[in-house]
């Protein structure tokens, strides 16, 4: 790509919260003060000391920051090739990457005199991230769950409730991520006065995409500092990899190193049973096309007539029929590059790593580390792929126990 056509990565979203011709806002009239007012807020926050003074307070000594910069040493053995680290957010208070955003909007949320949160959760740990903070802080806390995802996610669903949180199942559609977002949408839309609406990925109308990455970039820029630590000053990744639902962990380590293009960045996306079948994969930006949903203008799979298809992946977290905008911009320009795992693969690989490494890791980064797998063993020695352990597998035992065929 040439130097002239983007100066600098990290300038981006633009005024109108466009990643290029991705994001934007695309809202009802009732939302969009709401919209509005979150932005200048948010713009205020950024320059507040005093906010990022209680955010890294918060950060070190309520979630645990910083995570580790774990060098698996045995995995590295067992594939050969490159050095392997892994980023372990899923060492986080709530066992994944969710809560470093979390915290930056329920603060938002307080500054702004909100005393209800609603959120949208698959996997369940944006979910419980969020009833976590709200218990924090006591404040109403609504979480709207697909029927399907709170069925293959229980104990994540029982968290919630015992933090305090209404776990409102959702029926539409097929029961997961993105009828969930629909129902929460629909929530705020219906009570605009004391709602703030929690997104949890890097989707949805401008401020969101760019605000949650921003709460997120906290693991790349550690990445950045834990690496010189370990290697050397000044050693940056050679490859970074993360899984991507909607792209939130992905966006998170990617942002922080944009602009050195020297790093090869990779974003796995869920194949399901096969790219080759629409209805069977959740790999948007394989799969789909440019299309509007949830606020804003991103890759989508869906239907000869526009119309938004289901998708699918053994993982509730990356389970959406599209992807964060600054993902779709980064396809495009190709600073990025977005491949695809299958359920089986992801099996594989969620068991290689409880088996030699004594980590067990949640589907979703279990998608990324397939791909570690591959590309691992044709690198030189002196190559160091970091890979985002976003979150931790207890959530996915029970699930991954019916797909193995073991009775539990």
């Amino acid at each position: 790509m040439p130097d002239d056509l983007i100066n600098s990565f990290l300038n981006a979203p633009d005024e109108k919260g466009r990643f290029g011709d991705f994001g934007g806002r695309f809202v009802s009239e009732t939302l969009m003060p709401l919209i509005l007012s979150l932005e200048a807020e948010y713009d205020r926050a950024k320059t507040d000391e005093s906010f990022w003074a209680e955010m890294d307070h918060l950060w070190k000594h309520y979630v645990g920051r910083p995570s580790p910069l774990y060098r698996a040493d045995r995995l590295t053995e067992h594939l050969g090739g490159a050095r392997i680290y892994l980023k372990r957010d899923e060492l986080n208070h709530t066992g994944a990457h969710k809560i470093n955003n979390v915290l930056g909007q329920i603060l938002l949320a307080r500054r702004m005199g909100k005393e209800r949160i609603i959120a949208e959760t698959g996997a369940g740990q944006h979910g419980v991230a969020t009833a976590t903070v709200c218990a924090k802080f006591g404040l109403k806390c609504v979480v709207y769950m697909g029927a399907h995802d709170v069925e293959r996610q229980k104990p994540n669903v029982f968290r919630m409730r015992l933090l305090g949180a209404e776990v409102v199942p959702v029926t539409s559609g097929r029961g997961t991520l993105k009828d969930a977002m629909n129902d929460a949408l629909r929530d705020w839309v219906t009570n605009v006065r004391d709602t703030f609406y929690c997104i949890g990925t890097v989707a949805g109308p401008h401020p969101y995409p760019a605000m949650v990455r921003d709460f997120q970039s906290v693991i790349g820029k550690e990445v950045r500092w834990q690496l010189a630590e370990q290697e050397g000053e000044g050693r940056l990744p050679d490859t970074v990899i993360a899984a991507i639902g909607g792209g939130s962990n992905a966006m998170g380590l990617f942002h922080p190193f944009l602009d050195d293009r020297s790093v090869r960045i990779i974003g796995v996306e869920a194949g399901g049973k096969g790219v080759d079948d629409k209805m069977e994969h959740c790999a948007s930006l394989t799969g789909g096309r440019p299309g509007v949903l949830h606020g804003n203008r991103t890759y989508l799979l869906q239907d000869d007539d526009g119309q938004i298809l289901e998708g699918f992946s053994i993982s509730a977290g990356l389970d959406y029929p599209g992807i964060g905008p600054e993902h779709a911009w980064l396809h495009d320009t190709k600073r990025a590059e977005y491949v695809s795992i299958t359920d089986r693969e992801a099996l594989d690989a969620f068991k290689l790593s409880c088996a030699l490494e004594g980590i067990i890791p949640a589907l979703e980064p279990s998608h990324a580390l397939a791909h570690v797998m591959k590309i691992a063993p044709d690198l030189p020695s002196d190559h160091i792929i970091v890979m985002n352990m976003c979150g931790r597998g207890d959530k996915d035992i029970f699930a991954v126990a019916e797909h193995l065929g073991v009775d539990l």
